[in-house]
């Protein structure tokens, strides 16, 4: 089959899946190599690029899906009339902070590195699509793991998790921690 089919029948299933859709299976339903899907893919994104089109395709993870240019959203949610949702809290921002970079977590082991409840916060960002369940422990209780969904990769602009800013090590964080004590004195 010929490159441009290829992309044609790549742009029509994921525009039609509206989720984000694997490489593996746009591969599995082409018939062809996962390394040739992701090429088409990539240059399918390119074009979107290049013409300057309102929208855009993305890649997240091993996922591709179609999403608006974030410069168009003021115009997509005044046709949609989007409420637009409230603005992640602090604790949130921590809590979702300590499932990317440690996942899977148990709610324990946030609330030990935290120090505090995070029952709440554990509900609202699941609410929100950013966080999900990813199974049970094999301990006594069997407590539930949590891990980052695509949408966080969506609503972050990353494409994986390897994006994300590296830790400062233990050694920099205890300096900087040292530094601003000084400086409050």
């Amino acid at each position: 089959m010929e490159i441009s089919k290829l992309k044609s029948i790549i742009e029509a299933i994921i525009f039609a899946s509206g989720e984000p859709l694997s490489l593996e299976r746009i591969s599995e339903i082409l018939k062809i190599e996962k390394t040739d899907t992701q090429k088409l893919c990539d240059m399918l994104a390119k074009e979107y690029e290049d013409r300057q089109s309102g929208i855009k395709l993305i890649r997240l993870e091993n996922s591709y899906q179609f999403c608006t240019k974030p410069e168009y959203f003021d115009f997509v949610k005044a046709t949609l009339d989007i409420r637009r949702n409230a603005p992640l809290s602090p604790a949130a921002f921590e809590v979702l902070a300590v499932i990317a970079y440690n996942q899977p977590v148990t709610k324990s082991f946030i609330e030990q590195v935290r120090g505090v409840d995070c029952s709440g916060v554990l509900n609202s960002l699941s609410e929100k699509g950013l966080i999900e369940e990813k199974g049970r422990l094999d301990l006594p209780g069997r407590p539930l793991i949590y891990g980052t969904t695509t949408d966080f990769l969506r609503c972050f602009s990353i494409k994986s998790l390897s994006e994300l800013p590296p830790l400062p090590d233990k050694e920099q964080a205890e300096e900087d921690d040292s530094q601003q004590m000084i400086e409050t004195a």
